[in-house]
């Protein structure tokens, strides 16, 4: 007892020195509308930018993609000041042997145009300032007088990608200045591709030498592309497909507004937004929403897509991500089966085969929670009858794999036993529960009103098997262990807070945000383990605002995305470290925009026209809102402001006030909107 009591005192400690440091940044919210809070920021907000203005030697990667490519750029300046670019790119439908997860083309073009000015070769090409405002911008000087602009970003529907290259005369008289690169074509093997050769091609379109006048710019374009042996190649209007990109960006811009006082959070925001929706990919199989991250494409899995990203996409409206998640749980159904074999984690090469290498990870809880969450946001009746089978098909799967315990039995988790998880984890029951309640409330919609009322009972049973069998004293704190001989604190002890299960949450909160787990990229897999998933995070920071534990909520989130927006390794949220190095994968996008929209505001869809609204506005706000949030068969605003001490709530459709609500912080409110003529 004395241990735990010194460790408590010790972390309490903690917690009022973190408090500290959180009430000084807010009594600095104004600034953080301008500038960042930290010196060690590297990059700035400057309007819907970021802005790094190089004065050190450092380089970075982003991911971007489109219907039939993605690249990882690598940028920055090396020790001389030079400026650094290497693109790999893949084309995810250029499938080679074998044709496995793995198994889309890739290629990595290190080649820099070379320059001359007025004769004289540059050999040093220095980097001043990168913007990321959903393409990579590029600033550079060739010599005094002479700046450079590489403007890079992939096809919205081309498997090519685009770095266009702007010169700028901003000296007192005319230069020459010759401009090239050379061309590279690169052949495959016949027998290493699905279907034979593929031809990947870098060249520039107008190389040459230009005489330009003080003030005047040249701007030509280098086009990284891949093909079949028999398809011609095909060069592109660069401006065109810059101009689409952008407009896909503006239309991202438009929907799922997120305001508030916190810039960092509502660029975040924005940056999610992108990452989230831009990694869907046009298959033999139909639109498939992928991981990315150099090695995860033209595939969908039980929880990047099911799980993460599909249940977000009803919220913003965007109509390949929806139709990407209809089409992802169609491809799932296909493996339903009378004897109640498992679905497999993921199906693979364009829909044509599958990976089921870790056996059940809980697959059928992830699918079940995620189609039913997608359904209800959804709002469209047609589509949840035709996903309705699926969702009822896993959660009686789910029912045959209850234990004498009263929980869900799973060969793993979606780490796949990265980490130890014993014969039942918490993370598969309670996303059976969570699919039990939101199956329950699609049924109702659905007029199986004796099925739903099965599912809240199963899931009131299960609930109770939950807290006996996993609730446990943790390194002092009242929370759960993952599973049976768990002796470790784990990330995902913060899953039942995410669905509404409350009854530890003191421990839980405080072991998550203990120096057992918490460091400064969220928290650590297991206790004494440096191995970070930010996907964990993302859960943790959901749930504790589901929680009700507002600050301590807004104060963990406002430092996360600080360090993945301003800092080394930017913009988006990552998977995992030191496993991948942080790549950018898309669907922790979508989880990092659930945390303001199921976290912050609390909306857990009921109904397809109704949802429950539990706001978490931090102490110091006014005012947040979403605005023109595309779910529920609506576009509609979400406002939540503080009225002298209250906090009101209102929706508002085609400017009109729908409904508007005080919250006493404890019920969650029930908005109905309008039906859609």
């Amino acid at each position: 007892m004395k241990k735990i009591k010194t460790r408590c005192l010790t972390l309490s400690l903690a917690f009022i020195f973190l408090n500290i440091v959180c009430s000084f940044s807010q009594d600095k919210m104004e600034e953080q509308e301008t500038q960042p809070t930290n010196l060690a920021d590297r990059w700035q907000i400057d309007g819907n930018k970021i802005v790094w203005n190089v004065e050190d030697a450092h380089q970075d990667k982003i991911e971007m993609s489109g219907l039939k490519v993605s690249g990882i750029i690598t940028y920055g300046a090396n020790e001389n000041g030079q400026l650094v670019i290497s693109r790999k790119i893949i084309w995810p439908m250029l499938r080679t042997i074998p044709n496995n997860t793995h198994a889309s083309l890739d290629y990595t073009f290190d080649q820099m145009p070379t320059y001359t000015v007025d004769g004289k070769k540059v050999t040093n090409e220095h980097l001043n300032r990168v913007e990321l405002d959903g393409v990579v911008n590029l600033y550079s000087t060739l010599m005094e007088g002479i700046e450079v602009c590489h403007m890079i970003s992939p096809s919205t529907n081309k498997p090519l990608y685009i770095e266009s290259i702007t010169i700028t005369n901003k000296s007192r008289e005319a230069k020459e200045i010759d401009v090239s690169f050379p061309k590279h074509e690169h052949s495959t093997d016949a027998e290493n591709g699905v279907d034979g050769v593929y031809i990947l091609t870098a060249q520039m379109d107008k190389p040459g030498s230009y005489n330009l006048s003080p003030g005047q710019s040249v701007k030509l374009s280098i086009q990284f592309s891949g093909r079949k042996k028999a398809e011609p190649y095909a060069p592109c209007d660069p401006d065109l497909e810059e101009m689409q990109r952008r407009e896909f960006i503006m239309e991202l811009g438009q929907s799922l507004v997120f305001e508030s006082p916190d810039a960092i959070l509502n660029q975040m925001f924005a940056f999610a937004k992108i990452r989230a929706t831009e990694s869907i990919y046009e298959t033999k199989g139909g639109l498939m929403h992928g991981p990315g991250g150099g090695a995860y494409y033209a595939a969908i899995w039980a929880n990047d897509q099911a799980e993460y990203v599909n249940p977000f996409f009803p919220f913003l409206g965007n109509a390949n991500g929806n139709e990407s998640a209809i089409n992802s749980f169609r491809h799932f159904a296909r493996f339903m089966n009378d004897e109640f074999r498992p679905i497999p984690s993921s199906i693979i090469a364009e829909g044509i085969d599958i990976w089921n290498g870790a056996g059940d990870r809980g697959d059928m809880a992830m699918i079940a929670y995620g189609a039913s969450r997608f359904a209800l946001a959804y709002g469209d009746k047609k589509v949840a009858k035709e996903l309705f089978p699926l969702i009822e098909w896993c959660l009686e799967y789910c029912e045959r794999k209850k234990t004498k315990d009263g929980i869900i039995a799973s060969n793993t988790d979606e780490l796949e036993g990265r980490f130890p998880t014993g014969d039942t984890n918490l993370t598969t029951s309670t996303l059976t529960y969570g699919g039990q309640i939101s199956a329950a409330h699609l049924a109702d919609e659905l007029g199986k009103n004796d099925l739903a009322k099965t599912y809240r009972l199963r899931a009131e049973k299960l609930r109770k098997a939950i807290d006996d069998y996993f609730g446990a004293t943790m390194e002092g704190f009242e929370t759960y262990r993952y599973f049976d001989g768990n002796k470790k604190l784990r990330s995902w002890i913060s899953i039942p807070l995410t669905m509404g299960i409350f009854d530890r949450k003191e421990g839980t909160i405080q072991a998550l945000l203990s120096p057992y787990l918490w460091s400064e990229n969220g928290v650590y897999t297991e206790e004494g383990k440096e191995t970070f998933w930010d996907r964990a995070t993302l859960y943790t920071l959901r749930g504790i605002f589901n929680a009700g534990e507002v600050q301590a909520g807004y104060d963990a989130l406002h430092n996360y995305s600080e360090k993945r927006l301003l800092r080394d390794h930017v913009p988006y949220a990552v998977e995992a470290w030191p496993e991948g190095g942080q790549q950018h994968l898309s669907a922790e996008s979508g989880l990092y925009c659930r945390v303001i929209t199921e976290g912050m505001f609390g909306i857990e869809p009921i109904g397809f026209h109704k949802f429950l609204c539990s706001p978490q506005l931090p102490a110091n706000w006014d005012k947040m809102a979403l605005k023109h949030i595309r779910a529920f068969g609506n576009d509609f605003d979400l406002i939540v402001e503080r009225v002298d001490s209250e906090i009101w709530a209102k929706t508002i459709q085609e400017g009109q006030l729908i409904q508007k609500q005080k919250w006493d912080g404890a019920h969650p409110l029930v908005f109905t909107l309008q039906k859609p003529e």
